[in-house]
């Protein structure tokens, strides 16, 4: 949950560019993006497989719509993170002509989708910006408190491996801090950290709307507690990663939020093998938050990697509270 004056900043510029937005949509666009805060089911109702959304697809816009859509998702977003977003949208031709014509999914940068929730600046709204391996999911309460997450982003292929972009690696730091961690660690604390030598086949949590009890049978992995100085400063810097797709006002209060953690309560878990090129898997957990990430499909190039708020995804705990606080 966020509220500062910096925060009221984002929070207006969100508004004003999700007011422009639909000021700029026909009718029949603006019924099609506009949708009902009190949907919890279609407001939670988020995807990172190409399946088609509700919501106004970029495909059905003009330039201009096109324009304040992406104004939109910037005002969600830092700089670095709308740089991850575009290159993972721009990876999408490179994909459809690696699965030719017969492949399953559309693949198309123009299949994603702008959903609005409610009245932008009244009370309570939000909005959407989702697509295949992009979900950016804001919740605004009063003008005031924010909730900014799930924020989920993904790379099909992680590593392009052919072509004019041959090398390019959409979410490099997500992979190469995590190895970094855990090339650092000693044997023992391998033997801990290492839950599993196969990797799971997708992020366990998926695209729960709520994360509850999905990592409850799941090995502990590494405390953060057992880690040296040293350890423990990288580990925050894989945190930071998944942090610093936000705002620099919202990444600093997730900073914040993370640090109130006591380093016994935070693990890192990795499955797989320690060697590139071969399935592996990541998280750090924590009661508050959680990085998850997958790297197994596609002969293990092909990436999903989420940041989740376990209190406050979807705003539920600024909501919870303006509740109790309006009886």
């Amino acid at each position: 949950m966020s509220s500062s004056s910096s925060n009221g900043d984002i929070i207006r510029r969100m508004e004003d560019a999700a007011e422009d937005f639909l000021a700029a949509l026909a009718d029949d666009q603006k019924s099609v993006a506009s949708l009902d805060f009190a949907d919890e089911d279609e407001r939670r109702n988020w995807h990172y497989t190409p399946v088609e959304r509700k919501g106004l697809m970029l495909k059905d816009m003009d330039g201009w719509q096109v324009e304040l859509a992406n104004r939109l998702l910037g005002t969600g977003l830092s700089g670095s993170g709308m740089h991850r977003a575009r290159t993972i949208i721009d990876l999408e031709p490179i994909l459809g002509e690696m699965e030719g014509p017969g492949g399953k999914w559309k693949r198309d940068p123009e299949r994603y989708y702008v959903s609005v929730f409610g009245t932008p600046g009244n009370g309570e709204w939000g909005w959407r910006f989702e697509g295949h391996h992009v979900s950016v999911n804001y919740t605004i309460v009063n003008g005031e408190l924010i909730g900014p997450t799930p924020v989920f982003l993904g790379a099909n292929p992680a590593k392009v491996l052919h072509g004019s972009t041959e090398g390019v690696r959409a979410l490099k730091e997500e992979e190469d801090v995590a190895r970094d961690l855990l090339a650092s660690l000693d044997g023992t604390q391998k033997e801990v950290a290492i839950v599993s030598d196969e990797a799971p086949a997708d992020m366990l949590t998926k695209n729960v709307p709520m994360v509850t009890s999905e990592l409850d049978s799941e090995p502990d992995g590494l405390r953060a507690s057992e880690m040296t100085d040293l350890q423990q400063t990288t580990l925050h810097e894989l945190i930071e990663v998944y942090v610093g797709r936000l705002p620099d006002a919202l990444a600093t209060d997730e900073k914040a939020r993370v640090a109130e953690v006591d380093a016994e309560e935070i693990r890192f878990a990795w499955a797989g093998p320690e060697a590139r090129g071969q399935g592996h898997y990541y998280r750090v957990l924590a009661p508050t938050f959680l990085a998850e990430y997958d790297c197994t499909q596609n002969d293990a190039n092909h990436i999903h990697a989420v940041w989740r708020d376990l209190q406050n995804d979807f705003g539920q705990d600024i909501l919870r509270r303006h509740l109790a606080a309006s009886h």
